[in-house]
């Protein structure tokens, strides 16, 4: 009865909502629901970007940041939506990625700005990402899945197992969704670079790019399970709508391919080793000069936020971040008020010669969820049990959290604390000075092989196919005399 009785009241306050709130599509132009309005689109992108800047940072170059400022803001004039304010950012990481937020807020990584050969490509991939803003998919799919969902409950309550089903029946719809989604900003990328001057065919091309990544990484999923459509599906569908695109509206299309080559030209690479980097089993930091081990085996995954590392098996995890307060006491009460955690001991200690203090705790269960009639029952193998030290190193003070479950915490507390007291002071010049692989633009000396062109400039044989990714070239293409072509050096 209670469940019932919640949702009718759901289910009927969502109808009254959604009677208020059904909106013209900017993009397509039909009547649709939405749950967010451009305010509240507006105030989601400013509410975001301070975490997005804090855990992946800003890339700091003023020549491609003004060239894409400038390509962005002649994209939105001309967009579905050009009075929502738009802002355009480099994030620093070197994974091959664009991103839009809701509000006008779009991002591209320096990775990805690597790997572009071309302004048109640029342009593509920066029309792609206004696209999901001005076709208003995050308020699209949220109201996807508040209905996926009503009907999960609906569902569960008569049959849990038909409930189950049900949930793993919207996934995949949601999913589907999604893929539309991204269709239809490939369809609007299209679109908005061939308006301010660029060739769209060269936004396909950079598909094939983004397919060879994937499978040199061997992340490949089957298309019917991604979230987005398979590179090579794109590269066909975005290569015939360019084509329709110009033939019915004829003009120059600019590739400008030098220009953009001598924009990314001393470009970060890879890993930056200023943000910290892993090194036999060693994570060193050179900027805040310390290290620590990494446990042999363990995966890992650095940000200038934090850095996160963890067995295979998922049973735990160990987590390094900066700690709030000015005292080990101030930023042990701020972690317990924050985490929501039960101290079960503490104790003042010193590492390496630096202050810290140590405390095992539980989190405790959601106060949010205290008295709801279906809370499951807290038992050692659901609580989460932190061995925390906070250490005290120049003028900062780090918090290294090693979690596990209650259940098991004991089996992996003598690795936490292992890892915590090798804590040490960076003081290895060549750890302290390491340089970040860049990459440089050159000329082709002789006209030859991509192969014969990258062995000439130095190159070693077995980055071939990595440089071929990144110059969109295989290895037996051919290369002229007086090209230009991207290496990769300190």
């Amino acid at each position: 009865m209670y469940l019932s009785t919640t949702l009718r009241t759901v289910v009927f306050g969502a109808a009254l909502f959604t009677l208020s709130t059904c909106a013209r599509n900017p993009v397509s132009g039909k009547r649709e629901i939405s749950l967010m309005s451009t305010e509240q689109e507006i105030a989601i992108g400013k509410e975001s970007h301070p975490s997005i800047v804090a855990s992946m940072g800003l890339y700091e170059n003023a020549a491609l940041q003004a060239f894409m400022t400038e390509k962005g803001q002649a994209m939105a004039k001309i967009s579905h939506r050009p009075d929502l304010p738009y802002q355009f950012y480099i994030v620093d990481t070197p994974v091959v990625n664009a991103f839009a937020v809701p509000g006008g807020y779009v991002y591209f990584t320096r990775g990805i700005l690597a790997h572009f050969n071309n302004e048109a490509e640029f342009a593509g991939v920066l029309g792609h990402e206004i696209g999901h803003i001005t076709a208003k998919h995050a308020s699209r799919q949220q109201t996807k899945q508040l209905f996926g969902t009503l009907g999960t409950i609906a569902a569960a309550i008569y049959n849990p197992q038909l409930g189950q089903a049900v949930q793993q029946g919207a996934g995949l719809l949601l999913l589907k969704y999604s893929r539309d989604h991204e269709s239809e900003s490939d369809q609007i990328g299209v679109g908005y670079s061939s308006k301010i001057g660029y060739d769209a065919r060269e936004m396909a091309n950079f598909f094939q790019t983004i397919k060879r990544i994937q499978d040199n990484s061997g992340q490949a999923v089957p298309n019917m399970l991604s979230t987005h459509p398979d590179p090579g599906n794109r590269f066909a569908r975005v290569n015939q709508l360019a084509k329709e695109y110009q033939a019915q509206n004829p003009s120059n299309y600019a590739i400008n391919r030098n220009q953009y080559l001598k924009l990314v030209n001393g470009l970060v690479f890879g890993e930056d080793p200023k943000q910290g980097f892993v090194e036999n089993d060693m994570f060193y930091h050179p900027d805040l000069k310390f290290q620590f081990p990494v446990p042999n085996g363990w995966q890992y995954q650095n940000s200038p936020a934090q850095f996160q590392m963890g067995p295979k098996d998922g049973k735990s995890a160990m987590i390094l971040m900066p700690a709030p307060g000015n005292s080990l006491e101030e930023a042990a009460q701020a972690l317990v008020k924050q985490l929501n955690l039960n101290v079960l001991e503490n104790t003042r200690t010193t590492i390496d010669g630096n202050p810290a203090l140590v405390f095992i705790s539980q989190q405790k269960a959601d106060p949010q969820q205290q008295g709801q009639q279906q809370q499951t029952q807290q038992t050692a193998a659901n609580t989460l049990q932190i061995g925390t030290y906070l250490i005290q190193h120049n003028n900062a003070i780090y918090a290294l959290h090693g979690l596990a479950s209650a259940a098991d915490f004991a089996n992996r507390f003598p690795t936490f604390k292992s890892v915590a007291e090798r804590f040490r002071t960076l003081t290895d010049p060549d750890k302290i000075n390491r340089k970040p692989d860049r990459v440089y633009v050159k000329t082709v000396t002789r006209s030859g092989t991509f192969r014969e062109a990258m062995l000439a400039l130095g190159m070693p044989a077995s980055r071939v196919e990595e440089l071929g990714v990144l110059n969109s070239l295989k290895a037996d293409d051919r290369v002229a005399q007086g090209d230009l072509i991207k290496v990769i050096s300190k």
